[in-house]
C-alpha cells in the first residue's frame, strides 16, 4: 500500500520528547516539524496589535507497510 502519513500535535502539557515517543509506539517515524505561532489580539485604544503568545508544534510521521 506504500507510505501512510500522520500528523502528530505535541499536547499542551507534553514534551516534544513525549510526542516523539508517541510516535514511535504507534510505529510513525517522523519526516517534517513544522511550528505555527499562535496570536493573542492585543487592543490599545482604537489599535489593533497581534502579539504572539504561544506556538503550536506538529510533527509529521510516514509509516510502511
Amino acid at each position: 500500500m506504500g507510505k501512510q502519513k500522520a500528523m502528530f500535535e505535541v499536547q499542551e502539557n507534553e514534551k516534544i520528547e513525549d510526542c516523539l515517543e508517541r510516535m514511535k509506539r504507534e510505529g510513525y517515524t517522523p519526516i517534517r516539524r513544522i511550528e505555527k505561532p499562535i496570536f493573542q489580539e492585543v487592543v490599545k485604544g482604537n489599535e489593533t496589535n497581534y502579539e504572539p503568545i504561544s506556538r503550536q508544534i506538529i510533527f509529521e510521521g510516514i509509516i510502511q507497510d
